[in-house]
């Protein structure tokens, strides 16, 4: 073979030492948690950790003790390989294994120069397509000839991939809300695009279910997943819920291409409650596109532009 294809991701734990595992290294992250001392983030990253991980773990329990994105992601790969028979298909992952840094010994050991890198998040920002590019670049070396796949959101395909998941889920009568998962405002403040990007997401989006005659009784955008006291981005989705009582609400996890714990737990259970709390009528989340055979050919076409 003579390239490679790195598919690249946060990570998501198999086990309580594997979430442990997880947010102490996604809280060491520079791009994370932006504290230029690197002896006082990792002080700072445990403190954090060793507060949460029970709580988490709790939170994990409740959809087997494990994220459902290293099946998923290992399921893409053995897609992708089946129909790419010159190219050599891995994964890279942020915080757990398989580590980054497992990648590139394996496509060194084939002796493969050029590399292609997919992050697999559709809109850019420094805590994520940064974070994940920069890990790999700053370990590979000078020797490999590295390709980037930019943010994929404009995408037609990938798009129609969403439009399937959204139709799976329809019925009349229901609101939609994009749910992205939130920044702190002064990563934005500081010139990180996601926010944009997303809102773009949204107005593509839109116009093409408009095309497709798909009949939302509204379409919203909101951010989920704030922690801490300082400003996040708004709307909060707590908040655009409470705008849905007695109504049908179906969610959409815009940031995600792999289902995760943050998908799994924290949108299909955590605020499925927050919903029935609030009186919404009915309440539903669409799965990521995950591993589709759709979502595949949407890959081979980013790949060969």
């Amino acid at each position: 073979m003579t390239k490679a294809l790195v598919l690249m991701n946060m990570g998501g734990a198999r086990n309580k030492a594997e979430l442990e595992l997880f947010l102490r290294n996604m809280f060491n992250d520079e791009n994370i948690l932006t504290i230029k001392n690197k002896f006082l983030r990792n002080i700072i990253a445990s403190f954090i950790t060793l507060s949460r991980i029970n709580s988490a773990w709790e939170n994990y329990e409740q959809i087997g003790g494990k994220s459902p994105i290293n099946d998923l992601s290992d399921e893409l790969v053995e897609k992708l390989q089946s129909r790419l028979n010159d190219i050599y298909v891995t994964q890279a992952m942020r915080y757990t294994p398989p580590f980054t840094i497992k990648a590139i010994r394996q496509i060194k050991q084939q002796k493969i120069k050029d590399v292609i890198l997919l992050p697999l998040y559709p809109q850019y920002s420094t805590t994520t397509t940064k974070s994940s590019l920069d890990e790999f670049i700053n370990n590979c070396g000078s020797k490999m000839n590295i390709k980037i796949i930019e943010p994929f959101y404009k995408n037609l395909s990938f798009n129609n991939c969403i439009i399937d998941e959204l139709k799976a889920k329809y019925k009349p009568n229901t609101h939609l809300i994009f749910s992205a998962h939130g920044l702190p405002q002064k990563i934005v403040d500081a010139g990180d695009p996601y926010a944009t990007q997303v809102q773009e997401h949204v107005e593509i989006l839109t116009k093409l279910i408009n095309e497709k005659n798909i009949n939302f009784e509204s379409i919203n955008l909101a951010y989920q997943s704030k922690v801490g006291p300082m400003k996040w981005l708004e709307p909060s989705l707590d908040d655009m819920i409470e705008n849905f009582k007695d109504k049908n609400v179906l969610i959409y996890p815009i940031s995600f291409i792999i289902d995760n714990s943050e998908t799994t737990f924290e949108l299909d259970i955590e605020y499925k409650d927050i919903a029935k709390e609030l009186g919404v009528a009915s309440y539903d989340v669409c799965k990521c596109v995950n591993s589709s055979d759709k979502f595949v050919d949407t890959i081979l076409e980013l790949i060969d532009e």
